[in-house]
């Protein structure tokens, strides 16, 4: 399946509502491509109490009750039809589902498509630590290597500050 058959499966669950006073839902789609060729699709739901979640939730969510766990392919579209990176908590989330999803294909700008790992360069490991990170080091030259690896992956700058 391609991202653009993502995209619009991604798209068509897409329905901006207001639930309640505090709770809204809809603006954001996703949709995860498993290994088994299934899609999953989701929403998002924010909360005036912030307990909501990602539309990338909500679509791995609806992938582990039915007894899937590998992503092969991840998108998220906002209301305006705009691809949105995945939030930090999302790509934390995905990746520890299951061994291989670091290599799940993200979409997080039209036509920039990135191995899940190259967003998680630090991403905590199953002991608690975090891998690859050493803390004499200064965010400067963490935050120089990440923009060097995405210029090489064709990320713009635009792009890239919407991952940080």
């Amino acid at each position: 399946m391609t991202f653009d058959e993502l995209y619009k499966k991604a798209k068509s669950v897409i329905n901006p509502r207001q639930l309640s006073e505090d709770a809204e839902a809809g603006g954001v789609g996703a949709a995860i491509l498993t290994e088994s060729g299934n899609v999953y699709t989701g929403v998002c739901i924010d909360t005036g109490s912030s307990m909501g979640f990602c539309a990338e939730h909500a679509a791995a969510a609806a992938m582990i009750t039915a007894g899937e766990s590998r992503v092969l392919k991840m998108i998220a579209v906002g209301w305006d039809g705009r691809i949105m990176p995945p939030c930090g908590r999302c790509r934390e989330f995905i990746s520890q589902l299951h061994n291989d999803n670091l290599h799940t294909e993200v979409m997080v700008g039209e036509g920039v498509i990135v191995p899940l790992r190259e967003l998680l360069p630090y991403r905590r490991s199953s002991a608690g630590a975090r891998e690859g990170a050493i803390s004499s080091r200064p965010l400067n030259v963490i935050m120089d290597e990440i923009s060097e690896k995405a210029q090489a992956r064709g990320l713009t700058p635009e792009v890239l500050e919407s991952l940080l």
